[in-house]
C-alpha cells in the first residue's frame, strides 16, 4: 500500500469493479427501501400505515434468516465472479418490476418486491466479503475492508437521503422509478469487470435446509474463539447500529427540536464518521489486520454514547427549528461531536473484524462463515428493535436514558468478549506501545512462515522485547520468558495474558524447568511459534551475552526451523538495564527508531547455539 495508500485500491483493476458494484448495490436497496416506506406514510396513507412500515422492514430482513445459509454455501462452491453478475442481473429484472409497482402504486407488490430485493442483498453478502481475500494481499485486506465499509455506509445514505429529496418534488416517484433502474444497470455493468474468482470448494454438498447449515456452520467455528466471537462482536455493532438509526427522528424531533432536515443532517453525520473512521483504522493499522484497535474502538463507542446523554440539552418552550437554527444554538454541538465519534469509532471497531474473519477462516468455508455472520447480524437486529420497545415503551425511559443503557451495554459486552479472547487486548497494548514510545521499523518479516511450527531467536535488551516482537509478526507468538521476569509486579498479568512460558534454570526450580519444555513441545506440535531469548536474562552491557543449550534441547526434541531476529534501538531506553535498572529511571526517549531484523531460517539439523549467537550478533551490528 506505501505506492498510493487506501485509496490506491481504487485504481486497481481486482478492487474498483467490485467496489462500485457493491457501492450501487448498497445504494439502491436504499433508494428502493426508502421510496417504499415514504409512498407508505405518505401517499398510500391509510390507518394501517404503521402497520405497513413494519411488515416491510420486516420482509426485507426475513430472507437474511431464511436464505443466507444458502448464499454461503454456493459462493464458496461456484466461480464468484460470475455468480456476482447472475445476482446483479436478477436485480435489474426485480427493479423493472419495482418501476412498474411504485407507478401502479400497488402496495401488495411493492411488499413482495421488497422481500424479493432482500433475497437479492442477501445472497450477495456472502459473496461480499468473501472475495476480497482472492483478490487482494494480505496487506491489502484491512484497507479493502476499509474502503468497502466507507462506501457501504456512504452509498447507504445517499440512497437514503436522495429518495427523500426526490420524494417531495412533482414526479418524483417517476423518477425514484427511473433510477432503481439505471443504478440496477450501472451495477450489473461494473460487475462484469470483476476478475474471476474461482471456486474454493466445488465439491460442495449444498445442504438446503437453512436452519441446520446455520447450526452445522456455528458449530465448526466454535474452536475458532477468535473468528465466532468476531462475528458475535460485529452483530452486537449492528444492534447498536440499528437502535442509534432507529432513533433518530425522534430524537431529533422531542429533544433537539429539530425539523426532518435536522434529523438527517445528524444521520449524515453519523455516516461520514463511519467513513472516516474506517478509513482511518486503516491508515492506523499500516495495511495489516491490526485487531489492537477494536478494543479503542469499542471505548470510544462506550465514552461518546455516554457524553451523548449528558450533552442532550434540556430545551423548554422551544419550536420546531430547521438546519440554521438548530447550529445558531451552541448547545446542540455536543451532540453533534458525540455522533460523529461514536461513527468514527464505529469505523475502528467494525473494519478489523470484517478483515480478522475472512483471514483466519478456512478458504473452504469463508463464504458460509459470512453468511453466519449475516444470520447473527440479522437476529441482532430484530432483538434491537424489540430491546427498544421493552426500554422505551415498557420501562419507559427517555431516549437519552436508553442511548446511556446502550453505551453502559456496549461496555459490558466489550469487557465479556475481551476475556474471552485476550488477544484482542494484547493487540491493544502492544499498539499502544508501538505508537507511543517506539518507532518500529521492520525487513525481513518474509522469512517468517505463515502456517506451521517454527523457533524464533532473538537478542534480549529490555522488558518489552516481547511486545515490541509480537506487534511486529503477525501470528500469535508464543515467548519463553524468565520466570522473574514473567512474574514482575505490574507486567505479570500481561504476560499470563499473552500465554508467556515461564522458565529457570534445572537447577533453581527443576518442576518450572520441565513444565517449560512440555509446553514448548505443545505448542510446536500445535504448528505455533515460540519465540525464545537464549540468552535467558537482559543485557546488562549492550552486548549480546553466550547463547545457551537450551535452543538447542528444544530443536532436539521438536526439529522445527530456526528463524534468528535481532532487535536494534532499544538499548538505553526506559525498560532497558543502561545505566540504571530497568524500570528505575524516568523514561527519556519518545518515539524512538527501533528496528526488527528478521534473517532467512536454519534448518533444526544445522542450528547451534554458538551459530545462532553468531548470526543474531551479525543482524544486530554495532546498532545495539
Amino acid at each position: 500500500m506505501a505506492d498510493g495508500g487506501v485509496f490506491s485500491l481504487l485504481g486497481k483493476r481486482r478492487f474498483l469493479p467490485y467496489f462500485l458494484t457493491q457501492a450501487f448495490g448498497a445504494f439502491n436497496d436504499n433508494l428502493f427501501k426508502q421510496g417504499i416506506l415514504l409512498l407508505f406514510t405518505y401517499v398510500i396513507a391509510t390507518s394501517s400505515s404503521a402497520s405497513l412500515i413494519n411488515l416491510a422492514s420486516g420482509l426485507f430482513i426475513l430472507p437474511f434468516f431464511l436464505f443466507s445459509p444458502l448464499a454461503g454455501q454456493i459462493a464458496d462452491k461456484v466461480e464468484k465472479a460470475k455468480l456476482i453478475q447472475w445476482i446483479k442481473m436478477a436485480e435489474i429484472v426485480l427493479m423493472l418490476l419495482a418501476a412498474v409497482a411504485f407507478i401502479l402504486q400497488s402496495k401488495e407488490m411493492l411488499l413482495l418486491l421488497l422481500f424479493l430485493m432482500g433475497t437479492q442483498s442477501s445472497m450477495f453478502g456472502p459473496v461480499k466479503y468473501s472475495i476480497l481475500p482472492q483478490h487482494l494481499g494480505p496487506k491489502e485486506l484491512l484497507a479493502g475492508n476499509a474502503l468497502v465499509e466507507m462506501g457501504t455506509f456512504l452509498a447507504i445514505l445517499f440512497g437514503t437521503i436522495i429518495a427523500g429529496v426526490l420524494f417531495i418534488i412533482p414526479g418524483g416517484i417517476n423518477i425514484i422509478s427511473i433510477g432503481i433502474v439505471v443504478v440496477a444497470v450501472l451495477g450489473f455493468f461494473c460487475s462484469r469487470y470483476i476478475p474471476n474468482a474461482p471456486s474454493s470448494n466445488p465439491d460442495l454438498k449444498i445442504n438446503f435446509n437453512p436452519f441446520a447449515e446455520t447450526l452445522d456452520t456455528a458449530r465448526n467455528i466454535q474452536g475458532n474463539r477468535a473468528v465466532f466471537l468476531s462475528i458475535m462482536a460485529i452483530s452486537w455493532f449492528w444492534f447498536l447500529g440499528a437502535s442509534y438509526l432507529t432513533q433518530f427522528n425522534l430524537f431529533t424531533k422531542d429533544f433537539l427540536m429539530g425539523d426532518p432536515a435536522v434529523a438527517t443532517g445528524l444521520l449524515t453525520l453519523f455516516s461520514v464518521g463511519i467513513a472516516v473512521g474506517s478509513l482511518l483504522c486503516s491508515k492506523l493499522s499500516e495495511g495489516q489486520v491490526e485487531i489492537g484497535l477494536v478494543p479503542i474502538g469499542s471505548l470510544g463507542l462506550t465514552i461518546f454514547g455516554i457524553d451523548l446523554y449528558f450533552a442532550t440539552p434540556e430545551l423548554v418552550g422551544v419550536a420546531e427549528r430547521g438546519v440554521g437554527e438548530f447550529l445558531a444554538d451552541s448547545r446542540g454541538y455536543g451532540v453533534l461531536l458525540d455522533l460523529l465519534l461514536i461513527g468514527v469509532f464505529g469505523g475502528f471497531y467494525i473494519v478489523p473484524l470484517y478483515a480478522l474473519i475472512q483471514e483466519r477462516t478456512d478458504e473452504k468455508r469463508r463464504a458460509q462463515v459470512i453468511a453466519l455472520n449475516n444470520v447473527m447480524n440479522a437476529i441482532f437486529m430484530v432483538v434491537s428493535a424489540a430491546a427498544a420497545i421493552l426500554m422505551l415503551s415498557v420501562i419507559e425511559l427517555s431516549i437519552p436514558e436508553y442511548f446511556l443503557v446502550l453505551a453502559i451495554m456496549n461496555g459490558v459486552v466489550a469487557l465479556y468478549i475481551y476475556r474471552q479472547v485476550p488477544e484482542f487486548v494484547l493487540r491493544f497494548c502492544i499498539w499502544l506501545l508501538s505508537h507511543t514510545m517506539y518507532r518500529v521499523s521492520k525487513s525481513g518479516m518474509e522469512h517468517i512462515p505463515q502456517e506451521g511450527a517454527a523457533v524464533l531467536v532473538c537478542n534480549h535488551v529490555s522488558y518489552v522485547d516481547a511486545l515490541l516482537i509480537g506487534g511486529a509478526v503477525r501470528r500469535p507468538v508464543r515467548f519463553v520468558m524468565d520466570r522473574d521476569i514473567a512474574r514482575m509486579r505490574g507486567m505479570a498479568w500481561f504476560f499470563r495474558l499473552a500465554r508467556t512460558i515461564p522458565i529457570t534454570s534445572e537447577k533453581r526450580d527443576p518442576e518450572v524447568y520441565a513444565q517449560a519444555f512440555r509446553s514448548i513441545d505443545e505448542a510446536l506440535a500445535n504448528g505455533e511459534l515460540v519465540c525464545i531469548f537464549p540468552e535467558g536474562r537482559l543485557t546488562k552491557d549492550g552486548e549480546i551475552d553466550r547463547f545457551r543449550k537450551g535452543i538447542e534441547v528444544i530443536l532436539e526434541r521438536n526439529p522445527v526451523p530456526v528463524i534468528p531476529m535481532a532487535l536494534r534501538g532499544l538499548w538505553g531506553s526506559y525498560f532497558s538495564h543502561k545505566d540504571k535498572p530497568a524500570l528505575a529511571k524516568l523514561p527519556s526517549r519518545f518515539w524512538s527508531k527501533v528496528e526488527l531484523v528478521v534473517d532467512t531460517s536454519v534448518s533444526p539439523e544445522n542450528a547451534t547455539a554458538e551459530g545462532l549467537e553468531s548470526r543474531v550478533k551479525e543482524l544486530r551490528g554495532a546498532y545495539a
